[in-house]
């Protein structure tokens, strides 16, 4: 499958949302998600150009990962358990979506006994979405320096899920909110965080004016999901 006028029409919506905000196009990381799409779409999105994808869940991946071409890079995106965090400290180099103190100690120990550093996001949920996981942003200040101070976890920075809208603009101020929590985390911290990952297929562009490091697009890329095929 051709993916690169998909992959075109996101590059107009990156390039138009970075020329309003005034920023560099090359500040903005394009991942795709791949949740659901078979190894042959991402080679087709590799053919395009893309380098960088993520995965929601780790046995998908453990099964997806080995039959990709070996250059790709991947980041676990969606909900992890802990007893998942040795399969994604192997799997992934970079988790993010780190949601408690709790899970941060659980990767720490399985980084430890991998010998590797772990670089990770903090996960928001920034507007309490009881069907959401994350910290609180009272809990995360709360937190941040026991998981700072773990030796085998690396903060890059935080991550978000905003509410499902058609209006785009209506989550703004929860990307506008993660902008502001990372300023306060590094003072905390006394150290930059780089990244913010925020924005999704249909919410990327307000997430990148709001300073979007990294976007997770999937749909726009690939298409509707495939949807799982009934038990005979």
């Amino acid at each position: 499958m051709n993916l690169t006028p998909n992959l075109e029409a996101v590059e107009v919506r990156i390039q138009a949302a970075c020329g309003r905000a005034g920023r560099n196009r090359d500040t903005v990381q394009l991942l795709a998600v791949t949740k659901g799409q078979p190894p042959e779409m991402v080679q087709a999105a590799a053919d395009a150009g893309l380098t960088l994808f993520g995965e929601n869940r780790v046995q998908e991946a453990k099964a997806k990962i080995g039959r990709c071409p070996a250059r790709l890079r991947w980041h676990m995106i969606g909900h992890l358990q802990s007893n998942k965090c040795r399969d994604a400290v192997h799997f992934f180099e970079m988790i993010q979506s780190v949601d408690s103190l709790g899970l941060a100690r659980e990767i720490d120990a399985w980084a430890n006994k991998a010998a590797k550093t772990m670089p990770i996001l903090l996960e928001v949920n920034v507007v309490g979405e009881a069907s959401k996981f994350g910290f609180s942003p009272e809990q995360l200040l709360a937190d941040l320096a026991a998981v700072n101070a773990l030796r085998r976890i690396e903060i890059h920075g935080l991550m978000t899920i905003a509410p499902w809208t058609t209006e785009p603009e209506k989550v703004r101020p929860v990307f506008r909110r993660l902008r502001e929590l990372k300023g306060q985390c590094e003072q905390v911290l006394g150290a930059g965080l780089p990244h913010l990952s925020m924005g999704m297929s249909g919410d990327f562009q307000p997430a990148i004016e709001e300073g979007a490091t990294l976007i997770r697009v999937g749909t726009a890329i690939f298409g509707p999901r495939p949807r799982a095929k009934p038990a005979a």
